[in-house]
């Protein structure tokens, strides 16, 4: 028997099978081969075609049968992650109503201010654990002033891993945790915070039906799986947003634990069972997989949207480098990079700069002796920086910090990014050989609830390598300390 998982990203959809005793990959792959269309009409707007996405699953779902040789009748069940805080509205007969705005569009980021000034800091730090911000409860409220003919024909809306879940079973429904991104759960009530819904103006009655992470949430109808590939009847059995889901197939659940991503944008994710009052804005708190109301356990997420981004467009603009030739460049080049700065932050307003939008910058460029080895070199320094920011960011919100895990899909991957972010944060980072669409996949199986077994198997069998923090750390700090002047610079420019 086989499970299957979806991970429905911004920049592709990765699929991926497992054999549902052992956990084992069978195959991942993802659609488009090349990065998936963002919409943006005006500045700091960014939107997608949500059938875009179905049809990328479809395909990849039966490459995926294909290429793995697997008899689609021995397909189980089906887990889903997604890309999180999106906005997606349908009609009555669950076809969208426009283009899913999704997790790093801007437009909302004053609405949400108006709404944690008028509403009080006090009461969203004690019931949401965060300001509105520009969450999907924001998103909303933007369609209703702006787009009020669209409004009114709204049945539902949706994050974007219940839209699929809904185009796989037919049934609408979300869960404690996709409320919780879009600024809708209430955590000291435990219901949907339907007194911002109020505030708003919004009709309580577009929030979906509440299902749980870890149960049968529909199967899969004759429709999908004509267009799908699979037998009708599978379920869905497990949701989550990316994040909460990368800490999953990292096994990352207790206080204390620490999931890292670096893809188009980056991420630290810190657990904790604190449910204190949050008085900052920069730090987000979401209910995690395996929240209990009489066991909380909260993601605390340090968001940084300009991270891997950043390196795309450098490869993407100069010819015909590949990412391997940009890591051999730059590793010839010296711990700071010759004092070439790279501020990475180009995708959008910052959360941890209190959703200000600084831009990327190049900084101290000598045109006769800095090279694009040089560039290539800044640019990874320079995301990595913004995370060790960060991190010293979510420290301050009390997150605590004892061990950090990241996948060998991403940025982690290079040697030059791994060791500066280790070495000055002054922790371990193990690598795993996993992926989201992989943890969506086997959490199929944990309807048992067993998380302590699920994760000693991912510790015993995906761990890759550990990077340990460097001895001669005095190159990285100063570089850092340079690269923290310039942002604060820039920083104090743009109050």
């Amino acid at each position: 028997m086989y499970y299957i998982g979806y991970d429905i990203g911004s920049s592709s959809i990765k699929v991926a099978l497992v054999e549902a005793k052992t956990g084992k990959k069978i195959v991942v792959l993802h659609e488009p081969q090349n990065e998936m269309e963002i919409v943006s009409l005006h500045p700091n707007w960014a939107e997608q075609d949500p059938e875009m996405w179905w049809q990328h699953i479809c395909v990849a779902t039966k490459r995926a049968i294909k290429e793995s040789n697997v008899d689609a009748a021995m397909i189980t069940g089906i887990g889903i992650s997604y890309q999180m805080h999106g906005l997606v509205i349908v009609d009555e007969k669950h076809s969208p109503l426009r283009n899913a705005i999704i997790w790093c569009d801007s437009r909302a980021v004053e609405i949400g201010n108006k709404a944690f000034a008028a509403l009080g800091e006090q009461k969203c730090a004690t019931h949401l654990l965060n300001s509105p911000g520009n969450f999907t409860a924001s998103k909303l409220k933007w369609v209703k002033d702006n787009e009020p003919t669209i409004y009114d024909k709204i049945y539902k809306y949706m994050l974007p891993g219940d839209f699929i879940a809904c185009k796989l079973t037919g049934e609408i429904a979300t869960t404690k945790n996709g409320l919780s991104e879009g600024m809708l759960w209430d955590y000291k009530e435990n219901k949907v915070a339907d007194w911002l819904l109020d505030y708003y103006g919004i009709d309580p009655s577009l929030t979906p039906t509440i299902v749980d992470n870890f149960t049968n949430q529909g199967l899969l109808n004759e429709q999908a799986s004509k267009e799908v590939g699979l037998p009708i009847g599978i379920p869905v059995v497990y949701r989550a947003g990316d994040q909460p889901n990368n800490a999953l197939s990292l096994n990352v659940f207790n206080p204390g634990e620490v999931a890292a991503t670096g893809g188009t944008s980056g991420v630290f994710y810190a657990v904790t069972d604190s449910l204190l009052e949050q008085k900052g804005t920069r730090v987000n708190n979401f209910v995690h997989v395996n929240y209990e109301k009489s066991k909380p356990r909260i993601g605390k997420l340090l968001n940084i949207n300009g991270a891997g981004i950043q390196y795309r467009w450098l490869r993407n603009n100069m010819g015909t480098e590949t990412y391997e030739s940009m890591n051999r460049k730059a590793s010839e080049i010296a711990v700071g990079s010759d004092g070439v700065v790279v501020i990475p932050f180009g995708n959008g307003a910052e959360r941890m700069f209190n959703n200000k939008n600084i831009g990327t910058h190049f900084l101290n460029l000598n045109l006769n002796t800095h090279s694009n080895a040089h560039l290539f070199r800044a640019s990874l320094e320079g995301i990595a920086f913004s995370f060790v920011y960060g991190m010293e960011v979510l420290k301050e919100d009390n997150a605590t910090i004892d061990v950090i895990r990241a996948g060998n899909d991403n940025l982690f991957r290079s040697e030059i990014f791994s060791n500066t972010v280790g070495t000055l944060i002054g922790h371990e980072i193990e690598i795993y050989d996993t992926t989201g669409a992989i943890g969506a996949a086997r959490a199929v199986g944990l309807t048992d609830g067993d998380f302590e077994k699920f994760g000693s198997s991912i510790t015993k069998n995906d761990h890759v390598m550990t990077f340990m923090p460097l001895k001669n750390k005095e190159p990285y700090e100063a570089a850092y300390k340079q690269w923290k002047k310039e942002l604060e610079l820039i920083l104090t420019h743009k109050k």
